[in-house]
């Protein structure tokens, strides 16, 4: 069986770029019939908030994007630590003890000899006296992944063949010098443990996949397929990762951002498909093809998830926003009505108030100054609410016959008139919903 994960860190609130890789995650597993994870990996006490562990099954329930199990990596600390001595007795995990500054001097000490920064694996010189002076010195050291040096390839499901050689990348570190578990070992164990078959992310992991690779066959698990999506931009190709505090999911949310708007467009953004509004999540899952992603950087408009916003509230029955609506104040007896008529001329739900605004308590008129004579006139034969579909008709007719106007120099002036806008709905549809006229 597929089983993919999702896996943030309860350390903030979750945005766009997390988003793109829980709902490929999401969507592989859907399609397969599958199971998705979300995985909570809190292994940092201090950055760990359980207002964001909170806050992240809030926004995926809030897109719909339903998971089959959670798991945290607080509660499974125990099994790195075995892991970890299972590493130690094969050989494969060692102690160092270098500072940050000593470190950074070998690193530059090698790029002056043209040679890639790496850790150099001093430490596996070291005697066991010397780790015990080094230890009672400077405390517990870091612990490494000792790598094999030769290429790790695959093929990946967005990139295609890759293939890094492990001599070209430092050994990773697993465990800090204060015992903290990192995400590398972690990450690896829960996959191996979980049956992970399928993982998409970033492609800033590219290098950390590699590295991956080998913890996972060391361990003895079963290596799973993985893609790397494109990273995103701001829409001119700006770094992204400078925005991202505005672009979280709440943020969107609070903006009045659809659900199945904000999903059309991150399951299609980046590839040869074109971005269409789905209906359904089951359209997104049945549209959605890993393999027409590239790997160039994707540019990201938030612009861009309005007009999908708009297209979804239009074709939106009255039944599924009656609540939204009464909650307004419009009386029941038009409700429906003021729906059917407000939805195509709104980009978000909070627009809707306006709406409403204006037909409570009408609109300012606005009138140019070469059409106050006629609009005085007009508004003398204009009778006070409630109206019908048949008045707009009835009334342009009479200040017709009145004025002598016609065509868009009597339609436009009397709309404006009315609402205070030069745009909206079909006046004959919109004036059985004023209550009032200002005059």
């Amino acid at each position: 069986m597929t089983v993919t994960r999702f896996a943030p860190s309860p350390t903030g609130y979750l945005h766009v770029g997390n988003l793109r890789t829980a709902l490929f995650n999401w969507l592989i597993a859907r399609q397969s019939g599958g199971s998705f994870i979300l995985r909570l990996d809190d292994t940092d006490p201090e950055r760990s908030k359980q207002k964001y562990a909170d806050a992240i099954r809030e926004d995926l329930e809030w897109l719909g994007l339903t998971w089959d199990r959670v798991e945290q990596q607080s509660a499974r600390l125990e099994r790195y630590e075995a892991a970890a001595d299972e590493l130690r007795a094969m050989g494969r995990f060692y102690e160092c003890f270098e500072t940050p500054t000593e470190l950074d001097l070998k690193r530059k000490k090698q790029l002056n000899m043209g040679r890639p920064p790496v850790y150099d694996r001093a430490a596996l010189k070291l005697s066991d006296a010397e780790k015990d002076k080094l230890r009672a010195e400077r405390g517990n050291g870091v612990w490494r992944f000792l790598l094999d040096q030769q290429r790790i390839e695959w093929t990946d499901g967005i990139l295609g063949p890759l293939s890094i050689d492990a001599a070209s990348v430092s050994d990773p570190v697993l465990i800090r010098a204060d015992g903290q578990f990192l995400y590398t070992l972690a990450s690896v164990c829960d996959d191996v443990d979980f049956g992970v078959t399928d993982i998409v992310r970033g492609s800033d992991h590219v290098t950390n996949t590699a590295t991956q690779i080998q913890i996972i066959e060391a361990l003895g698990g079963a290596v799973p397929r993985f893609a790397h999506h494109s990273l995103l931009t701001g829409p001119q190709g700006e770094a992204l990762s400078k925005r991202l505090g505005t672009l979280s999911l709440r943020d969107l949310r609070a903006q009045g951002i659809e659900p199945m708007a904000l999903l059309s467009h991150m399951a299609r953004l980046g590839s040869s498909q074109p971005v269409d509004l789905a209906t359904s999540l089951d359209d997104i899952v049945a549209g959605f093809a890993l393999s027409s992603f590239g790997a160039a950087p994707t540019k990201f408009d938030v612009a861009d998830l309005f007009p999908l916003t708009a297209h979804a509230l239009a074709a939106r029955p009255y039944a599924q926003v009656a609540d939204h609506v009464r909650a307004l104040g419009v009386p029941n007896d038009i409700a429906e009505q003021f729906w059917t008529v407000a939805r195509d001329n709104i980009t978000t739900m909070h627009d809707l108030e306006g709406w409403w605004q204006l037909c409570r308590d009408g609109a300012v008129p606005l009138v140019a100054p070469e059409d106050e004579e006629m609009i005085a006139s007009a508004m003398r034969l204009l009778p006070e609410p409630p109206y019908t579909a048949e008045s707009w008709g009835q009334w342009t007719a009479a200040v017709k016959d009145a004025t002598g106007r016609k065509g868009r120099g009597l339609f436009m002036p009397l709309r404006k008139a009315l609402t205070g806008m030069d745009h909206g709905p079909d006046m004959s549809s919109l004036m059985p919903l004023l209550q009032k006229v200002r005059r």
